[in-house]
């Protein structure tokens, strides 16, 4: 991909008001455009790191056999009725309800338990129908009182929501424990070093859940976790006090540290069930309640938290992994190499940002630092034949052939 055809290019200013890292950095390097306080367009640049992080997700919530669908954004009020959220006063705090010109009721999804629920009503009959597993991408809506945070906290934001049916309580934590070590997984590919942590259930459910938080100081969340075991939970239900023994291990102290919340999962039980009325029949013949669990990852948090955890003074800094381009390809001065260089990169599979402008190298360079490509190339009257080669997070650069570039790359 040739630079100069990006829309829109790296600026030198944050923009006015932006407080956090993630909103500066983002927006400076073409990621993201504010349209409102909590509402943002992802641009090309960030709708690819977006599009990479989805592709780890499906991958591997594919492999503990759920199926992807889309579901509506819209909904009646009759179904939240039903399980009595739409007068819950917390949900009302935060999900948009209005009425439309033949005064009927509606909701913008935040959530869609109820919607999933509906679904597995006129589907699900037998045990023989049971466990179901199905999950989407999709926008979610929440009227947030704080959206100050940048990409991490907004009204309108992408979220993959993850949902499992199943003919018992055991079934369902099986599935669930499976989610834990696909959600593991998927952090570890994505870059980001997490801590499973045992939260409260809001407006969800009344049993505990489990967070999957990235320490960070700019975090929003506070955690208490053990330094020798895998003890963790959040402020909301941590009930001692930092520096003592862990309840779990008793050998470890108890630490606390802020934290960036990138995934949830809630055990629901049978609430929705026995409220909705979606029943199957056993091998007996008998009617019971389907088990529930929801399961979220929000894949424009992740790429707020990236921006918050993985930067320096020149800007972003990407895992390979999830990075818009895998490299970086700078000319200097008129190059006929650096297209061929271009063309040869993308017959072997290695995806190039192309800096073609007509603008000086101290432009150029401070581009692709701000943007964060993992590797940078560089191709010169200096360099001739060979090419200049240089790691993002490193200083030291190597003046290599293309050969040599390539078997680095790969």
């Amino acid at each position: 991909m040739r630079y100069s055809l990006i829309f829109p290019k790296t600026q030198k200013n944050a923009p006015t008001g932006a407080e956090s890292i993630n909103h500066k950095l983002l927006v400076r390097a073409g990621f993201i455009d504010q349209l409102m306080a909590g509402s943002y367009t992802l641009l090309p640049l960030g709708f690819r790191v977006v599009e990479k992080i989805k592709d780890i997700i499906r991958e591997e919530l594919n492999k503990t056999d759920a199926q992807e669908v889309l579901m509506p954004l819209l909904h009646p009020r009759e179904i939240w009725d039903q399980t009595g959220r739409w007068s819950d006063p917390d949900v009302k705090q935060i999900m948009y309800q209005f009425k439309d010109i033949h005064d009927k009721e509606y909701g913008l999804s935040f959530t869609h338990e109820e919607i999933v629920m509906n679904l597995l009503g006129k589907f699900v009959q037998s045990y023989k129908d049971l466990p179901i597993k199905v999950y989407h991408f999709s926008t979610k809506f929440r009227n947030e009182p704080r959206a100050k945070s940048g990409i991490l906290r907004g009204r309108e934001f992408m979220m993959k929501d993850l949902y499992s049916a199943h003919i018992s309580e055991e079934d369902m934590y099986i599935y669930y424990n499976k989610v834990i070590e696909a959600y593991k997984k998927i952090f570890e590919r994505i870059g980001l070093s997490i801590k499973v942590v045992e939260a409260s259930g809001g407006v969800f459910t009344d049993k505990n859940s489990h967070e999957f938080q990235v320490m960070s100081e700019v975090g929003e969340d506070t955690i208490y976790y053990c330094q020798a075991c895998d003890f963790a939970q959040n402020k909301e239900i941590f009930k001692g006090e930092e520096g003592e023994n862990c309840p779990k291990c008793k050998d470890g102290k108890v630490k606390s540290a802020k934290s960036i919340e990138v995934g949830n999962i809630f055990p629901l039980g049978t609430k929705y069930s026995k409220k909705q009325n979606v029943f199957y029949t056993d091998k007996d013949g008998k009617q019971n309640p389907l088990w529930f669990a929801s399961y979220g990852i929000g894949p424009t948090r992740i790429l707020g938290t990236l921006a918050e955890v993985f930067h320096d003074d020149n800007g972003l800094i990407f895992p390979k992994s999830v990075s818009p381009f895998n490299v970086s390809l700078i000319s200097l001065g008129k190059n006929e190499q650096a297209q061929k260089i271009h063309d040869l990169l993308e017959e072997q599979g290695i995806e190039v940002l192309y800096d073609d402008r007509e603008v000086g190298a101290g432009e150029k360079f401070a581009a692709s630092d701000l943007i964060g490509i993992p590797a940078r190339l560089v191709v010169s009257e200096k360099t001739g034949e060979k090419v200049e080669l240089k790691k993002r997070e490193e200083k030291e650069t190597n003046l290599l052939t293309i050969e040599e570039v390539l078997s680095r790359l790969k």
